[in-house]
């Protein structure tokens, strides 16, 4: 067995393969780009090294960067993960030239498999039915074979996957522009930028099979992955088995995946995708590596797949035979990325300013690389961590599921979370009938507001009222401890008159409308609201970033996050943005506010055009940043003085930062 792993990887494969290398009794090394200088994976590993730049050209595709490290830190292994050089076949030669074990195939294997246009190929050759397409060649050549395929098709990179480099092209007039963005894209992903083109096809499931094969010649394969469920190309939510393959189509594609990695003298972990019909399928493409939805095939077989694939790649045969493998019950995996729901599902970045997972369990797991603190970069994969759950029954699973993404919290970058709940309570995903085009054409459903079963404007105007109530309240202790008398009734937060009912009116505004109420006979644990002509008594009590609620017969737990200026109550997993319209001055004077003018996304400060002291105006500019070859003037949100600038000319501003802090007089 190997001594020290070197992760050729970052995010949460690089912490998923460094768990199993630990249970194992081997060291392990991370590898970091500058950015990453404090990533979960950094952190869990027993040595780290510094590759570069951001950029994964300057990092995590140097090559030449990550040998250097093996050498310097006594590595005598190599993963890959997947993704940036993990088909690379001239990397598993390097490694293989200066000593190194490759956690992966043979590079001929790589070479002849993992390289698309030349996999189906090989497909063709044994027999398997391969979708039309082309070789991989120029624009000048692959936009002549695209015309004899014909419209609508595909252009995919050749040594990479997950989506990337991949575009569909409805006419001819679209070619040349997809050609061009899927090159860039593979070049930037995978420092691969060859391409070729094939049919596409509409209506179709995706369907793969994981393999495994050692060095001695056995092979064998797992149940099938369902991995219909994508959003633009890129994967979302698997299961295993696929709901409605039939046991038919089943053997014959698991015979093809094992005929073929015989042929190529495959060794190690792979993966043959296959586009499924009603009563036929066709070879895709095999990934050469760990598939991203490798849990989903744990979880059924009760097996660890990375420990498989260090122990294969030391020279040890397969742990069971064919016959031997045992598969129970079904998983599904659902995937949590950084990504704007807003604005078209873009790639999202900022600070992971909340996380919280569910509680593992037996038939419940996480695996992630990011916790909270974490910063999202917009450098690399979106995707933040993976939920995947087991069931005897597909049935089980899938309520699982659904519970368990209604538990995950996350607040600071925007996410999937949403669209992945929308789709796990679908009707089409309750009778496994959907296809690789279901959430592309269910996209308008799946974004629609979730229903409700209970007032959720009175349940957050009182979990906002309650927070308020809490900083009225920590503000009278403060005061009171500073008058040395805790009986002193000017140090109270109750509210207290002689001839009228105790409370004050309340505001906040969410999702663009204002919510009033007035809290009524307020108390250190308790008050009455009044909202929508209705009062309820609430009950509070404030715990860590956790709020448990009572509001009439309805008892709820929600997260509570100040972020900016605004409060964020995250509600069965779902996070609700309310911002303070008018302050219960009644209650406690609270004197002046400060107010932080802050960084809305990461950019350069090219000019500060105000000083501390200075009187400003609403909408006046304080700051000028340039981000993404933009500028972004920065203005006063009211009237005031600044009181600080904690910016300068040439600065790089985190989102977030801090730029001007701004003296406002309290409201009249």
């Amino acid at each position: 067995m190997m001594r020290k792993l070197l992760i050729a990887n970052r995010g949460e494969i690089a912490c998923r393969i460094m768990r199993t290398a630990k249970r194992m009794g081997v060291a392990t090394v991370a590898v970091y780009s500058e950015v990453d200088a404090h990533a979960q994976h950094v952190e869990l590993a027993d040595e780290a090294y510094l590759l570069g730049p951001a950029p994964a050209r300057d990092s995590y595709l140097s090559i030449e960067k990550i040998i250097e490290v093996a050498k310097r830190s006594g590595a005598d292994a190599l993963h890959p993960g997947y993704g940036f050089l993990s088909e690379n076949a001239d990397f598993a030669e390097c490694c293989a030239a200066n000593g190194l074990i490759f956690v992966g195939p043979p590079p001929r294997a790589m070479r002849l498999l993992g390289a698309k246009s030349a996999a189906k190929a090989a497909m063709a050759q044994a027999g398997a039915p391969v979708a039309p397409g082309s070789r991989s060649g120029d624009d000048a050549e692959l936009i002549e074979a695209a015309h004899a395929i014909g419209f609508p098709l595909l252009v995919k990179a050749s040594a990479g996957g997950g989506g990337r480099g991949m575009r569909i092209v409805q006419s001819p007039e679209e070619l040349s522009s997809a050609l061009d963005g899927a090159r860039r894209e593979a070049r930037a992903a995978f420092g691969d930028d060859t391409l070729f083109v094939e049919k596409y096809f509409s209506g179709y499931k995706h369907v793969e099979i994981q393999i495994f094969a050692d060095s001695h010649g056995g092979v064998i394969s797992f149940h099938e992955r369902d991995c219909s469920l994508q959003r633009r190309r890129q994967k979302i939510i698997e299961e295993t088995p696929a709901p409605g393959l039939t046991p038919s189509l089943r053997q014959q594609m698991s015979d093809v995946a094992v005929r073929v990695a015989r042929a190529a003298g495959y060794v190690g972990a792979g993966t043959v995708e296959f586009l499924v019909g009603d009563d036929h399928f066709y070879f895709l493409e095999m990934n050469t590596r760990l598939q991203v939805e490798h849990p989903v095939t744990e979880m059924v077989s009760n097996q660890d797949l990375v420990e498989w694939q260090l122990r294969i790649a030391c020279g040890a045969p397969l742990p069971f035979t064919q016959n031997e493998l045992k598969l129970s019950g079904c998983a599904i995996e659902a995937r949590l990325c950084a990504e704007d729901p807003a604005r078209g599902f873009l790639p999202a970045v900022g600070e992971i300013v909340h996380f919280r997972a569910p509680q593992p369990a037996p038939f419940l797991r996480i695996d992630s690389g990011v916790r909270a603190g974490d910063q999202v970069a917009p450098y690399y994969d979106s995707l933040l961590a993976k939920l995947i759950v087991h069931g005897e029954n597909r049935a089980q699973a899938l309520a699982r599921l659904q519970a368990a993404l209604e538990e995950f919290e996350i607040v600071g970058v925007s996410t999937n979370l949403d669209l992945l709940r929308a789709i796990a309570k679908s009707d089409a995903m309750a009778r496994g009938d959907y296809d690789t085009e279901f959430v592309a054409n269910n996209i308008d459903t799946l974004t629609a507001p979730a229903a409700t079963d209970i007032d959720l404007d009175r349940v957050l105007v009182a979990a906002a009222a309650s927070l308020f109530l809490v900083d009225i309240q920590r503000a009278a202790k403060e005061s009171s401890e500073a008058l040395g008398d805790n009986w002193s009734p000017w140090a109270k937060a109750d509210a207290w008159r002689i001839y009228e009912c105790a409370g004050c009116e309340f505001a906040v505004t969410q999702a663009g409308r204002i919510l009033r109420a007035h809290i009524l006979r307020p108390q250190n644990a308790g008050f009455s609201l009044s909202f929508g002509g209705v009062v309820s008594f609430v009950e509070f009590e404030k715990k860590g970033d956790r709020l448990l609620l009572r509001v009439g017969a309805v008892k709820l737990e929600v997260a509570t996050i100040v972020m900016r200026d605004s409060l964020i109550i995250v509600l069965r997993g779902r996070n609700h943005v309310v911002d303070w319209l008018r302050t219960a001055a009644s209650l406690q004077d609270r004197g002046p506010s400060d107010d932080r003018v802050r960084a809305p996304m990461p950019a350069t400060v090219t000019r500060v055009a105000v000083r501390p002291g200075e009187l400003v105006s609403k909408g006046q500019t304080l700051v000028v940043l340039e981000a993404m070859k933009m500028e972004i003037a920065v203005a006063a949100p009211h009237d005031g003085v600044v009181k600080s600038v904690a910016c300068a000319v040439g600065d790089m501003a985190k989102e977030g930062a801090e730029l001007v802090m701004l003296a406002q007089t309290k409201c009249p």
